[in-house]
């Protein structure tokens, strides 16, 4: 990150850019498994005004579209936002979208879908507060001492009651994790995994967030947390033949009774997905 990219919000020069550019890289559906996680979140559904912003699209404009389509069924008055700091990049997803517009795509014409150059500072027309931010695989590239101040300043943009929703996926979306924050700070941690084929959970590490992926010793929180969830999925071994859902429920159901502070019932769990405050894995230090 550049040595002016975390200065305090109000010291920002104007048209100033945070960040730097990503690898860009992208894919259809890859990030299906977070968009289906915020359609259900109520910083979107109870939003007054349903305003988001896809922070660091990529090379390509579709996950933005794929977004704004799967959110506009849960609030079809949602507004989405992509934001990236490369111009060129931009340029390409406004012609995905004249493309959109004009008929020739999959999308629908109606999605109500713009994109722009902006970085971490989260820049909007009108000073428009975002219900929901999402920067999926952008913080990989930087140090982990980095990710407070991005956190910070991205969540200074957030309308009252908003969510900032960080974290990284591999290149197809079958293995994910996030966190969710809010103004005071992170709030929850969710991994999200294809258990089809799944060998054992823990390949999430690969896959952490900045801020937990160096993380993943003995004695940190997160390493307790996957060498739990990939001994509950050996002893549920023998569900396998129910599928690999009924599997993941009942391996969800043997961390909540061994203590683990799980957010949410086995309708999420059937989606591969495990929930928890974000003190249950935050940082010891």
């Amino acid at each position: 990150m550049p040595a002016d990219a975390s200065p305090h919000p109000r010291r920002l020069r104007p048209g100033q850019r945070v960040g730097t550019v990503t690898r860009g890289t992208t894919n259809t559906n890859r990030l299906r498994r977070v968009d289906r996680w915020i359609a259900a979140h109520p910083a979107l559904l109870h939003a007054p005004d349903p305003f988001v912003v896809d922070l660091g699209y990529g090379a390509s404009g579709v996950t933005t579209l794929e977004l704004a389509s799967r959110l506009a069924h849960v609030r079809p008055d949602v507004r989405v936002l992509g934001l990236e700091i490369e111009p060129e990049r931009v340029k390409v997803a406004r012609e995905q979208l004249a493309a959109v517009a004009s008929g020739d795509a999959h999308f629908s014409a109606s999605l109500d879908v713009d994109f722009a150059i902006g970085g971490f500072e989260v820049p909007v027309p009108g000073g428009r507060r975002p219900a929901v931010i999402r920067a999926f695989n952008v913080l990989r590239q930087y140090d982990e001492a980095e990710v407070d101040a991005a956190w910070s300043l991205m969540r200074s943009r957030l309308a009252p009651g908003g969510l900032l929703v960080e974290g990284t996926c591999d290149e197809l979306g079958r293995v994910s994790s996030w966190v969710g924050l809010g103004a005071s700070g992170p709030r929850t941690f969710t991994v999200s995994l294809r258990r089809s084929g799944l060998e054992l959970p823990s390949i999430v590490a690969e896959r952490l967030p900045k801020a937990l992926i160096h993380r993943n010793v003995p004695g940190e929180r997160i390493h307790g947390l996957l060498v739990d969830l990939d001994l509950a999925w050996r002893t549920h071994a023998a569900m396998a033949v129910y599928g690999p859902s009924q599997r993941w429920i009942a391996t969800v159901a043997t961390l909540r009774h061994e203590g683990w502070p799980i957010i949410g019932g086995p309708r999420r769990a059937r989606l591969g997905e495990l929930t928890l405050p974000w003190s249950a894995v935050a940082p010891l230090d």
